[in-house]
């Protein structure tokens, strides 16, 4: 629509006129799907089925969510987009919000955020106004517009300031799941958002910098963007675990996108095993290294042996007859082009019917495919095959490995020492594979020896976020999931937690087989307030020296607050009902190990409380957090209970402070710590 049209007297009035037609507008444009007859245009029930569900599919995509703005921000240009720039020239006024809407006569009232013409909500600045006269911000309560702000980024006279309405809502309580931040996205977000499909990025950023909120929105960018080449390979969603994914799990459906799956890595690994034990931490590490790959390559490889013994071919009256010298030649072969062990097995039946199709055409036969084919499955050449080349299980072969030390020894000399492989032997050898206790490391070795038989299926993205915690094998595993696509890799090298955590992200880009990846770093915090992200910072020169500290833009005195006592529930559960006196979640962080202690306490002073992944409504917005699953998390207030313990829970000390600084780091309005013990020396020193 024309942007230079004069404004009426009552700018919000005219604002929330536009709000209700556009809505009129939403509804209209589902109703008209709901009323789609398929019965005269499809062929069969396949292709019905299939029209059907991509029918119901943009009818939940058009849901009109009453409490969520259908637009947040307006832009008028200057000239029209893509129009002559001359003087005089017309300008265009869009509004930006989470989906495009259009009236009955196909003109948009509402553009998508993802579409180019609103790029310079994010982007444009005095400095740089991309032909932007006005841009305008809504503030809602409870869906309703309530208010609105302007920035004439051509106006010389305008002087620059934080947007009020821009800060609320990054301040706005934390009540659910995880919600989108499309209308704040920053400059420095949106390139990250909008990179390209073609190419990987790697983005590290410390608490409250956005990264996760980043990689989900730049998942619905790369959908509205690619969406027919991505529909046809996929894209998923990899996070640290369960109660992260079901805190995420909102976002991407509030921004219209309901196809995209979610897993652990856990879930991707450990589908043919049952999970039933744990490592221990030396033991994970080595199976988590890297050299371990080679270990299994080495030992699949050496099923493979070469023929002795010809292989003669009966067909009819005829004999064939293929020499060892020749099998030899082919097996051989077969091994230096280094391709899938299964594939090699596939190939090798097809090989030998070859060398005897050559021999019946110089015997002046004229044999064709389905003689070679007929050649192939004959008894012989199957038993040679067998003998050969024979079908390995993945997860036979590292049974094999773990339980067996000989075979251990064999492929892993001058790879792992003598102590590493006694280390990653199984305690109590295991009959079969259904009787073995199979841990999570284990798995990870199983579908890195299932790749190395038959290809993963590669998807066209893949989201992996809390990057950081992973060990060389699971990167491997992840990469393997997009050998031929891309990805975007979240995650902040201070907040790895786990024995094996990576050291530096071009090592952890090598690993997933994505080397070339765009690093970008992400240091303006959003979510944690000034004071309580420069106290937990006295951290990273101890567990993560040379690591920028992340520079809050949020200004909230008071939101501090040490406390010491002699007895910790009570204290937990009086921190507990302070932080319940404000509007918002909040969240009991602890030492997994005080976990059942404090429950007590809290059920004893009648505090009702929830588990991570439990979703916090008006009524329940206390979380009892073990630390070890507060990673990802955030609430508007915390509990953090004795620091000191966070620490000690760990088996070394800078796993133990780093495991401390995501504690510290999940608040977004205020942070009250209660301790009895001694606050870590760390924390006390600055």
């Amino acid at each position: 629509m024309p942007s230079h049209a004069p404004e009426e007297t009552d700018p919000l009035a005219r604002e929330r006129t536009h709000l209700t037609s556009s809505r009129s507008a939403l509804r209209a444009m589902r109703e008209d799907v709901q009323s789609l007859d398929i019965r005269d245009v499809t062929a069969n029930w396949v292709n019905a089925a299939v029209l059907e569900r991509q029918i119901e599919d943009r009818i939940k995509a058009l849901a009109d969510l009453s409490h969520t703005p259908l637009f947040f921000g307006r832009l008028d240009y200057l000239h029209a987009p893509g129009a002559d720039k001359a003087e005089g020239a017309e300008g265009e006024r869009f509004y930006i919000g989470r989906r495009h809407v259009h009236d009955a006569d196909g003109d948009p009232m509402v553009i998508d955020w993802r579409a180019p013409v609103s790029q310079p909500f994010y982007r444009a600045s005095a400095k740089d106004p991309l032909d932007i006269a006005l841009r305008r911000r809504f503030g809602y309560t409870g869906g309703e517009l309530t208010a609105y702000e302007d920035e004439h980024l051509t106006d010389p006279q305008e002087a620059a300031q934080t947007s009020k309405l821009l800060q609320a809502e990054i301040e706005r309580p934390r009540v659910g799941p995880m919600r989108d931040i499309v209308a704040t996205i920053q400059p420095e977000q949106d390139e990250i958002v909008r990179a390209d499909l073609g190419g990987s990025v790697c983005v590290q950023g410390g608490p409250g910098t956005g990264k996760t909120a980043v990689g989900l929105h730049r998942v619905a960018y790369l959908l509205y963007a690619h969406r027919d080449r991505l529909a046809r390979t996929g894209t998923l969603v990899i996070g640290p675990n369960k109660s992260f994914l079901h805190y995420i799990e909102q976002v991407l459906p509030a921004l219209g996108e309901l196809e995209v799956k979610q897993a652990t890595v856990d879930d991707l690994v450990a589908k043919d095993v049952e999970i039933r034990s744990t490592d221990p931490a030396d033991a994970a590490v080595i199976k988590g290294d890297a050299r371990m790959a080679e270990v299994l390559r080495r030992a699949l490889r050496s099923h493979v042996t070469v023929p002795t013994e010809p292989v003669m071919v009966v067909r009819g009256s005829r004999r064939w007859r293929i020499p060892a010298y020749e099998l030899e030649e082919i097996v051989s072969e077969l091994l230096a082009r280094d391709i899938r062990y299964g594939a090699a097995h596939d190939a090798l039946p097809q090989r030998i019917a070859h060398a005897v199709l050559v021999r019946m055409e110089q015997a002046g036969e004229a044999p064709d495919d389905r003689v070679q084919d007929a050649v192939a499955r004959n008894t012989a050449v199957k038993a040679a095959v067998k003998a050969s080349w024979p079908a390995v299980d993945p997860a036979k072969l590292v049974l094999r490995l773990l339980n067996d030390a000989d075979f251990l020894a064999e492929h892993a000399a001058g790879i792992l020492s003598p102590e590493e492989q006694k280390t990653i032997l199984m305690p109590k050898a295991a009959r079969s594979v259904k009787a073995a206790k199979w841990s999570l490391a284990d798995a990870v070795l199983i579908d890195e020896a299932s790749d190395l038989i038959a290809r993963t299926h590669s998807l066209g993205h893949v989201v992996l976020d809390e990057a950081q915690d992973l060990s060389p094998m699971q990167y491997r595993a992840v990469g393997r999931r997009c050998t031929t696509g891309s990805a975007t890799i979240l995650g902040d090298l201070a907040q790895g937690t786990t024995p094996w955590a990576t050291g530096s992200w071009a090592e952890a880009l090598g690993h997933l087989g994505k080397p070339g990846a765009h690093i970008e770093e992400l240091t303006a915090g959003f979510r944690v307030p000034r004071e309580v992200i420069a106290y937990a910072s006295r951290l990273l020169p101890h567990m993560s020296p040379g690591l920028a500290a992340v520079s809050s833009v949020r200004e909230n005195p008071g939101s501090l607050d040490i406390r010491t006592t002699q007895d910790l529930d009570a204290a937990a559960v009086t921190a507990c009902h302070d932080s319940l006196r404000h509007e918002g979640s909040t969240g009991l962080i602890a030492a997994d190990a005080r976990i059942p202690a404090l429950a007590e306490a809290l059920t004893a002073a009648g505090l009702a409380y929830l588990n991570p992944g439990e979703e916090t409504t008006a009524e329940s917005r206390l979380t009892l957090v073990p630390a070890s699953l507060a990673k990802g998390l955030e609430y508007d207030y915390v509990v953090l209970d004795e620091p000191a313990s966070v620490v000690s829970g760990e088996p070394d000390e800078r796993t133990g402070l780093r495991r401390l600084y995501v504690a510290l780091t999940r608040a977004v309005s205020g942070l009250i710590v209660t301790h009895a013990a001694p606050m870590p020396e760390q924390l006390t020193a600055a």
